[in-house]
C-alpha cells in the first residue's frame, strides 16, 4: 500500500517528491518560467532531477508544508483539481506570447524616429514625450529603453491623422502601454474580428474603431 507521507518525504533541503511532482507539472503547461514573474516560490533542478524550491521572500528552502500548500493552491482552479490549471500563471504565459509577438514587429528608437523625421535625437525625445503627456502617443518601456511602435506613425514618423482620436481614450485609461499596443495591432472583438489601426485607415470605419476604443477604455476602467 503506498505511503502518503513518503510523497512529501524530504530528499534534500527545499526539496521534495511533491516539489518535483509539481515542478514537472508547471513544466509540461510551459508555465514554469512564470512563476518569479507571479511573485510564487521558483524552483531549481538537481545534480538527480529533483526539484530545490525556494521561498521568494526569504530566498531560503521551502518545508514540506510548505510545498504542500503551495502544490494545493497552485491546483485550486476549476472543479477537478487533477486538471486544473493555474489560471495566472497562464495569463502571464499568454502576456509574454504577446509581447514577443508584438516586440518582432517594428518599432523606433528615439535614434531611427529622428531618421525618419529628419530632426536630432534631442528634438525627437523631447517631442515623443510631450507626445506621450498629451495621449497621442504609443510609447513602451522595454529593457530600460524606450521603443514607438511604427504602426501608428505616417511615412513623416508622425502619428497617423485617424488613430490620434483612437489614442487618446486608450492611453488614457487604466490599460497599460503593452495592452494598448496589443489591442491595436491584433484581431478585435468589438470589431468583428478586424484589426483596429488597419480598420481605422478605411474612412467610413474611423469612427467605428474610434467608438470601440472608448468603449474598451471604459471597460478598462471598471
Amino acid at each position: 500500500m503506498h505511503d502518503e507521507s513518503h510523497a512529501c518525504q524530504s530528499t534534500a533541503s527545499g526539496t521534495t517528491e511533491v516539489g518535483t511532482q509539481l515542478a514537472g507539472w508547471l513544466e509540461e503547461l510551459d508555465l514554469a518560467e512564470h512563476l518569479s514573474e507571479a511573485g510564487l516560490p521558483t524552483f531549481e533542478r538537481d545534480a538527480d532531477g529533483n526539484a530545490q524550491w525556494r521561498d521568494p521572500a526569504t530566498g531560503l528552502p521551502m518545508n514540506d508544508e510548505q510545498i504542500q500548500a503551495l502544490d494545493q493552491m497552485l491546483h485550486q482552479d476549476g472543479d477537478d483539481p487533477a486538471h486544473a490549471v493555474p489560471l495566472a500563471l497562464v495569463q502571464l504565459r499568454r502576456q509574454a506570447q504577446v509581447r514577443t509577438t508584438l516586440l518582432a514587429t517594428t518599432s523606433h528608437s528615439y535614434a531611427s524616429l529622428a531618421e525618419v523625421r529628419g530632426t536630432s535625437e534631442n528634438a525627437t525625445r523631447f517631442a515623443v514625450h510631450k507626445a506621450a503627456e498629451r495621449k497621442a502617443l504609443l510609447v513602451v518601456s522595454h529593457d530600460g529603453g524606450t521603443l514607438i511602435p511604427a504602426f501608428q506613425l505616417d511615412d513623416s514618423g508622425e502619428v497617423r491623422a485617424e488613430l490620434g482620436p483612437v489614442l487618446e481614450p486608450l492611453l488614457a485609461s487604466t490599460m497599460d502601454a503593452w495592452q494598448v499596443w496589443a489591442w491595436l495591432t491584433q484581431p478585435a472583438g468589438l470589431l468583428g474580428g478586424a484589426v483596429p489601426h488597419e480598420a481605422a485607415r478605411d474612412g467610413e470605419e474611423t469612427a467605428i474603431v474610434q467608438h470601440a476604443a472608448v468603449r474598451l477604455a471604459e471597460r478598462a476602467g471598471r
